[in-house]
């Protein structure tokens, strides 16, 4: 169960007008995996902390978006060694744990992201929702 998030770094920076087609490429990655603790009261657990980063560029060389930062993940001792283990051997991370870690991370990388895209003047990096206008139908009634 993820216990905290926070972030350790947020860049924004705009290179040069945005004209014409714009790419936006959106990446999250996990940087490490470290065993860490955390204090519940008089009490310490043992938790994860997964080190991630979250990227969006705009090509071409328009700008960029840059946030690292720290997921603190909370788990039976036992399941804790083997993520660490995993990770220590071959850099992976178990499904049933990644999917709900990377949605954690780009709900809150996505909307930090849509707010400094409008500090420093870029395109959102995310579709944002638009409305569609229809003329109504003309009907007959005769």
């Amino acid at each position: 169960m993820i216990v905290g998030f926070g972030f350790t770094k947020l860049s924004a920076e705009k290179k040069e007008p945005a004209t014409g087609k714009i790419d936006i490429n959106n990446n999250v990655s996990i940087k490490d995996v470290v065993e860490d603790s955390l204090s519940l009261g008089k009490d310490k657990q043992n938790v994860i902390k997964f080190k991630f980063e979250f990227a969006s560029q705009y090509e071409p060389n328009v700008g960029s978006i840059l946030f690292e930062g720290e997921v603190l993940y909370l788990d039976e001792p036992k399941k804790i060694k083997e993520i660490l283990s995993s990770w220590k051997k071959d850099k992976q991370i178990p499904k049933e744990i990644m999917g709900g870690l990377l949605n954690s991370i780009l709900s809150k990388c996505n909307v930090q992201a849509l707010i400094l895209s409008q500090d420093v003047n870029l395109p959102p990096p995310i579709p944002m929702p638009k409305v569609q206008m229809v003329a109504p139908e003309k009907s007959y009634i005769g």
